[in-house]
């Protein structure tokens, strides 16, 4: 980035003292017209959420600092925000620095007339020291009374370096009156130290991470053009895997659509962003520094160490990629990678349309810093990208067993293309490396058909690792039984490696847990364990951790299961430099799912981003998943449409990664009924289901989603009730597997009890109904297991509602109570309930057991009373309440607090 010289800066201020005081009172008016009031585009995009954020932290005393690249809408939104404070601010300078407000006297200068609309020409005369401007800044504070809504922002504060003005600053923040707000907006880190002031509690910052769109964000921003038929949800999907949610490039392009209509170009190729990146690298920077940033972006992923390795004399060699960080260009940290780097794809994209020369000698020397470092993955990669099949092929060989447990799915595909086919299957060993490939792919048929074509001769020598893939194999396909036999086979093979006897750990443990044995899976879960630390291989550990946490899961031990994930996740951090690998995804996923679980949506969609990413780059199946849970969260919170598209990209993405379709076909059926059953499109879910009863009766249980049999046992029983088919319900309640045993997954459990509750309720037992609910809010509260309650939400509302009614305050109902709209009753706990007549102790006893389902006869007989009595008390008791019927009077006196 462009330095400050203080010898080439003009330097209006330095007449002063040269000329006579009329000509310096004219320069300091135009000071005065730096400071600007702060006024809001006519064409701001509103992002409430966003602005509510910001507007919260806008309070007297406090500092807020907006820091992020050029383009992310800094400025904007917190114009946005200024607008929506009440009482609306009086006071609010807006000033906007620039390299020349490196020297004091100007700064001061600046901050004197923003602060106090006065000027101060004696200051013209002084010395230009950072400490005297500090001082006479220090004294104007003390002797100045700012009101409540004194608010001064100011924006590029990062281009403030100097020394002398660095020292004004300081003092500004250090001694800054109670009553003034600070806002301080950069594009990169701040030149001075922040921490005293967080830890005192007034100082906020904001990143790009909060200021880039989301998805969502990004689908309503194109809504008009998706309306007008100018792109596709698709399109819009790859806008945002480019972008990233940069705010600048999507609404510069939004623009140029508009204009354009139809005839449009890629994102990278548009005229007005390509002019925006243009301004923000080249202009910005020199030939040698450009040259380091194009060399960059090369580089899937990047460190300091790596860049010099491949770093050229042309190159400025010490731009590395942690000075692009802190100069805010659009390079990010990758979370969980320590001092690792990516450049936001659409900068990339538009850097290697403009390939230079040596690239591939450039991809040579990566691939040799990766697999020095032990990282297969990458140096395979780069020894795709330098079209050296040999090399590739020596990386595989050398590394099928790391490879293997990362699951880099994308390369080991990526060697297969450029390899000679007759070498694949010509080489035994390679033929078994592919079948595990092939599996992780969930392209099943292709696995089995490279084993079945290893010859005879050669199957002696490899009978362990082709029991081990056996394993594998069936249970990605879903034969769980022959899985587990195949698996005991196989641990009893002499030459099977550590790693294939670690999968098939992992594998037999996961087949256990979906058989509901958690016992037996905790076991082989241990053995697992066991090796991954004997292994030294951090990859399998996080392996074995993820087994684990799906053991916890299954159990419905959510708590515990968080616990697991996250001192996982924080293990894996620990190490400074480290490859990609599947268990540290998988682990990210698993927390998502136990996020998603608690009813904690936000802070699943945020992990579920960086896992799509992830996933998508290394063509791992388990974005299956992930794409599963933002379809359930889209669709829980009445966002059908965006529900409907998740469903879409899933099978874009499956198909065109040719995964076999019983992998995901079943799932995404399964999610349309859940989705058509929340529309009311009875009809369309009926023809689903049908239409899944061929994998139904396979009894198949994918080693991915170890729920999907309860799950279409649930979802067939509320087509039913959608069709109001009560007695067919029940039946199918009867004959299906809910079971309320510890076998059976808690999440089965649930769903399955708030089914049967529901059928009671609508055949009139409500009192059972009733009674069976609050066994189940009891059990779920433990773990805060809210999901059942949120996928259910529209079929059991009345019947929850009506129980919540008279249950107790605790964390857990209270959530419920949020997510039901309703709110707990001024009478819950007890029955001191002030009624007109109150109800009297032998009513009250035959109300309770009205509320437990009995028909008249059975309190009659309970209470050894006549029936004729029981039917007195009941109209006794429905009079006093004000209600007409016995599940009448059951709901009141819940609402109550009686019951």
């Amino acid at each position: 980035m462009k330095a400050f010289d203080s010898n080439a800066a003009a330097n209006d201020e330095g007449q002063v003292s040269r000329d006579d005081r009329g000509s310096g009172e004219l320069i300091w008016e135009l000071v005065r017209h730096r400071v600007q009031p702060a006024q809001l585009s006519q064409n701001h995009y509103r992002r409430p959420e966003l602005t509510q954020k910001l507007a919260s932290t806008l309070k007297p005393g406090a500092i807020l600092h907006l820091e992020a690249p050029a383009g992310y809408g800094k400025s904007g939104e917190l114009r946005a925000a200024l607008a929506t404070l009440s009482p609306a601010p009086a006071n609010i300078r807006w000033l906007s620095l620039n390299e020349q407000d490196n020297d004091p006297l100007r700064l001061y200068a600046l901050l004197a007339v923003a602060l106090t609309d006065r000027i101060d020409s004696r200051m013209s005369s002084l010395e230009r020291r950072g400490q005297v401007f500090a001082d006479a800044l220090e004294l104007l504070l003390s002797t100045t009374t700012f009101d409540q809504s004194t608010i001064l922002v100011l924006d590029g504060v990062d281009l403030v370096c100097s020394q002398p003005a660095l020292v004004v600053m300081k003092h500004l923040l250090r001694h800054q009156p109670k009553n003034l707000t600070l806002v301080l907006i950069s594009k990169k880190s701040l030149p001075f130290e922040t921490h005293s002031f967080e830890l005192e509690g007034r100082f906020t910052r904001i990143t790009a991470e909060s200021l880039e769109f989301s998805r969502e964000e990004t689908t309503e921003f194109f809504r008009p053009a998706l309306e007008r038929g100018l792109l596709t949800q698709v399109a819009i999907e790859h806008l945002y895997s480019l972008t990233e949610g940069w705010i600048t490039p999507l609404a510069l392009y939004l623009r140029e659509l508009e204009s354009q209509g139809a005839g449009r170009v890629p994102v990278q190729e548009s005229r007005s962003v390509v002019a925006f990146l243009r301004s923000l690298v080249q202009e910005q920077m020199s030939p040698a520094q450009v040259r380091s940033l194009a060399i960059m972006a090369e580089l899937e992923v990047m460190n300091d160490e790596l860049f010099l390795a491949i770093a050229d004399g042309q190159c400025d060699r010490q731009f590395l990629p942690s000075v692009a960080v802190a100069q805010g260009l659009p390079v990010r940290c990758i979370p969980n990678r320590g001092h690792w780097y990516r450049m936001v794809p659409l900068v990339r994209e538009w850097l290697l349309a403009s390939p230079m020369l040596g690239r591939e000698a450039r991809a040579t020397l990566a691939c040799e810093w990766f697999y020095e470092h032990g990282q297969y993955g990458e140096a395979l990669r780069y020894a795709l990208i330098c079209h050296d099949p040999e090399r590739a092929g020596r990386i595989a060989a050398k590394g099928s067993e790391a490879l293997l447990v990362g699951q880099d799915t994308a390369s080991l595909l990526s060697l297969a293309q450029s390899l000679p086919s007759e070498l694949i299957d010509g080489s035994p060993r390679l033929r078994v490396v592919y079948s595990w490939v092939h599996a992780f792919g969930g392209q099943f048929a292709e696995a089995r058909a490279l084993l079945d074509g290893i010859p005879d001769s050669s199957r002696q020598a490899l009978r362990g690792r082709l029991a081990a893939s056996r394993v594998f194999l069936l249970s990605g396909e879903g034969h769980v039984q022959k899985a587990l036999a195949e698996a005991e086979a196989a641990l009893d093979e002499p030459d099977l490696t550590p790693h294939g006897r670690l999968i098939t750990l992992l594998v037999k443990s996961s087949a256990l847990c979906a058989l509901g044995k958690s016992a037996a899976a905790r076991e082989a879960h241990r053995d697992a364990a066991k090796l991954a630390r004997q292994s030294g291989d951090a990859g399998a550990e996080l392996l074995a951790v993820y087994a684990h946490s799906k053991i916890e899961l299954s159990k419905g031990a959510l708590k515990h299961a968080e616990n697991l994930l996250r001192t996982g996740l924080d293990a894996a951090a620990s190490e400074p430099v480290r490859p990609p690998r599947a268990g540290e995804s998988r682990l990210m996923l698993n927390l998502a799912l136990v996020l998603w679980h608690q009813g904690r949506l936000a802070e699943a969609n945020h992990l579920l981003i960086r896992f799509v990413r992830q996933a998508e780059k290394g063509r791992d199946l388990v974005l299956l998943v992930a794409l599963s849970l933002r379809t359930l969260s889209a669709k829980v919170q009445g966002r059908l449409e965006e529900a409907f598209s998740w469903i879409g990209q899933a099978e874009r993405v499956m198909q065109a990664w040719h995964v076999d379709e019983v992998v995901y076909e079943p799932v995404l059926e399964a999610l349309k009924i859940s989705c058509w059953l929340a529309q009311g499109q009875t009809d369309s879910a009926a023809q689903a289901m049908a239409r899944l009863k061929p994998y139904r009766e396979q009894h198949r249980i994918l080693e991915l989603f170890p729920m999907m049999p309860g799950l279409l046992d649930t979802l067939e029983v509320r087509l039913a009730l959608a069709n109001d088919q009560i007695e067919e319900a029940r039946t199918l309640l009867d004959s299906k597997a809910f079971p309320d045993d510890h076998d059976t997954p808690f999440g089965h459990r649930l769903h399955g009890g708030l089914l049967k509750a529901l059928v009671l309720f609508r055949q009139g037992s409500s009192g059972k109904a009733f009674e069976l609910v609050a066994k189940l809010v009891d059990q779920a509260g433990a773990e805060h297991y809210v999901s059942p309650f949120l996928e259910l939400r529209s079929e059991i509302r009345d019947l929850v509602v009506q129980v919540l009614a008279g249950m107790g305050r605790s964390p857990f109902t209270d959530t419920l109570r949020t997510l039901y709209g309703v709110e707990a009753s001024a009478g819950e706990g007890g029955r001191g309930v002030e009624l007109p007549e109150p109800i009297s102790d032998r009513e009250f006893g035959v109300l309770e057991l009205i509320a437990m389902g009995l028909s008249n006869q059975s309190i009659a007989d309970k209470l050894h009373i006549s029936l004729h009595t029981v039917k007195t008390h009941a109209r006794r008791i429905n009079a006093k309440l004000g209600v007409r019927s016995r599940t009448q009077a059951i709901v009141r006196a819940r609402e109550l607090g009686l019951l």
